[in-house]
């Protein structure tokens, strides 16, 4: 934002509302600040014209600021999802500031603070990713003829370390496509390194990196990982300012971070390949600049997938862009392949059953971070429900594989896990059929979970049979044939009897209104009943809330085992998904082979045809 449309937030010119926007628009200055207001999220100044030109709405003015007009532009709280997401894939950041006072008590603004920045490496919301692609944030650090990488896929919890020459740049960068990369301000870096973001050099500190990484890890160091923190660690230094803009963004600390996986990369893990390689190959981007109107690219991805799961679907990518160096990982596969291929029954079965899997890895993700929503865990309830049927379809194929060990590894995590079925049966008791989609809605909590959630909405539900009830015991008790049990806004519930019979009142009535013809009273047990049908709904959605933030702390020691078992989900999906294309698994065979007979395909990848 210019100087000329930055004024100072003190200025006396400003209203209290604009002067609270310039006050927190001064703490995150180089992202679009969404500032809530009522059902909309504002924007103003600069924010405004920049948002009204990328998301093409409307653009207005709200008061003045030296003399000019302020420009305004907004878009509804319910639909801000779709608008962040434009925006993020347009390369912006986005920091979404809410209402954290009470409106009731507030003398002036209420008051406002930001609550999470969304930028294009830390999205998690699914409304906000593409379910088939992962999303990396990615941090380098430069120590000479080396070059320190760290990068995660924050939505999965996984993060990776590395170290390489800084000529092997461009082949990590071909690999991992990071979505935000952040390197030190003051480092000279390649022209082909796109909008990096710059952070100062003292953040990319090895010894902070230790320290966070086991935070984030919860252990209390990193041997067992291989990391010797007490030797030059470029890795630690970039993972020190990696950790930092998380937290910096998500407004967590390192142990809430979700990080559940670290992966140490190693030389020659996999096969290079070089950019222009990586670009021939069209593994999955196309060479096509254009292709035909609702026509499917032409790359090896959307050839060869055939995935039933956005898990499978992103584990297919990152096995085209990660040809393991290791002939294990490959001959394993073909093995459950060409068992797959003799069971052709199953094989349909078991494509059939992950159908209706949902993504468990990216929601176990916004689980470890508490940002899942209440659908997203019914979905995760009804796709846990299926896991039996898994299993069984799995205990039914591994006989047919005597001494495939690849087959029978995968078979023995997938039928000995328990997190499946123990997930799915709270869940099932927590969590209603079909609950709303945000928990600021209500009816998320099954009944029956709760007995003080129970009382509230049956409060809500049979207040007027309550009413007619009380009304029904008040006249057999008084002999008062006209009292009447009513409501009003005003005076809330009451007892009205005619003045010609007053004189037939109990004692404990206590007198609330006089009017010309009747007299109004209330008692011990109808003020209680008002006090709790009164705040009833407020209350109901407050307990709610604490239930649900209770639900996610109880599944926080699952989520590790969710992750796994969705790691294994996603082998399955990508081998049954190779077994239907069966030209490829004719083709994998033969590039087992050849990678056994010669290691460095490097001059013969820029000509390989593979079936189609």
């Amino acid at each position: 934002m210019s100087k000329k449309s930055t004024p100072d937030a003190a200025g006396a010119s400003h209203t209290p509302m604009i002067k609270q926007y310039l006050a927190l628009k001064a703490t995150v200055p180089d992202t679009l600040l969404f500032y809530r207001m009522g059902d909309f999220y504002e924007l103003f100044f600069d924010d405004a014209v920049k948002a009204a030109r990328l998301l093409d709405i409307t653009l207005t003015s709200r008061g003045q600021s030296n003399g000019e007009p302020i420009r305004m532009a907004g878009v509804p709280f319910h639909a801000a999802d779709q608008y962040i997401a434009r925006l993020v894939k347009a390369g912006e950041s986005v920091a979404i500031c809410e209402q954290i006072g009470d409106p009731a008590t507030s003398k002036g603004p209420v008051e406002r603070a930001v609550t999470r920045i969304v930028t294009p490496g830390t999205v998690c919301d699914a409304a906000l990713m593409d379910e088939r692609r992962e999303n990396h944030l990615m941090a380098l650090y430069p120590a000479g003829a080396r070059l320190g990488a760290a990068w995660i896929s924050l939505a999965a919890g996984r993060l990776t370390l590395s170290e390489i020459g800084t000529e092997q740049l461009g082949t990590l960068l071909g690999r991992i496509d990071p979505s935000e990369i952040l390197i030190p301000d003051t480092a000279a870096w390649p022209e082909g390194l796109a909008n990096p973001m710059r952070r100062a050099e003292w953040l990319f500190d090895a010894e902070t990196g230790n320290r966070s990484l086991c935070s984030a890890l919860k252990v209390g160091a990193l041997t067992a990982y291989g990391i010797d923190a007490s030797e030059d660690q470029p890795g630690l230094a970039a993972c020190s300012a990696l950790l930092d803009y998380i937290q910096a963004t998500q407004f967590r600390k390192p142990e809430m971070l979700g990080i559940s996986t670290l992966q140490i990369e190693r030389p020659n893990q996999y096969l290079r390949m070089d950019a222009i390689t990586r670009r021939n190959l069209e593994l999955t981007e196309s060479l096509r600049l254009a292709s035909l109107p609702g026509s499917e690219s032409t790359t090896l991805y959307s050839i060869l997938d055939r995935t039933r799961t956005a898990m499978g679907s992103r584990a297919l990518r990152h096995a085209l862009h990660h040809p393991s160096a290791d002939d294990q990982l490959p001959a394993g596969r073909h093995q459950i392949i060409d068992c797959l291929l003799g069971r052709q029954d199953l094989l349909t079965q078991l494509r059939d059953q992950l159908h209706g899997f949902c993504d468990i890895e990216r929601i176990a993700g916004r689980i470890a971070l508490l940002s899942v929503r209440p659908r997203e865990l019914a979905a995760l309830r009804d796709t846990l429900a299926q896991w039996p049927m898994l299993v069984s379809l799995i205990q039914q194929l591994v006989p047919t594989a005597i001494g495939n060990d690849a087959l029978a590894q995968l078979a023995e995590r997938l039928v000995n896990t328990t997190v499946g079925t123990r997930v799915s049966d709270f869940l099932s008791a927590a969590v209603r059929p079909e609950p709303a989609n945000h928990i600021r809605d209500g009816g998320v909590i099954a009944d029956g979970f709760d007995a003080e959630l129970d009382e509230l909405r049956n409060i809500q539900t049979h207040c007027g049979d309550f009413l007619l009830a009380l009304e029904t015991r008040e006249r057999e008790a008084t002999g008062i044939t006209t009292l009447k049990v009513e409501y009003n806004r005003v005076h809330g519930f009451y007892i009205e009897v005619s003045q010609a019979q007053s004189a037939k009142v109990p004692e404990h009535y206590r007198r609330r209104q006089t009017l010309k013809n009747a007299e109004r009273y209330i008692t011990p047990e109808l003020k209680a009943f008002e006090d709790k049908a009164l705040s009833a709904q407020d209350r109901s959605l407050n307990r709610e809330k604490i239930l649900y933030e209770s639900l996610l702390q109880q599944l926080q020691p699952d989520v590790v085992a969710l992750k796994s078992i969705a790691l294994d989900v996603a082998e399955l999906d990508l081998v049954a998904s190779f077994a239907v294309r069966e030209p490829f698994a004719a083709c994998f065979r033969q590039l087992v082979r050849c990678r056994i007979k010669r290691p460095n395909l490097a001059a013969r990848r820029r000509t390989a045809r593979l079936p189609r």
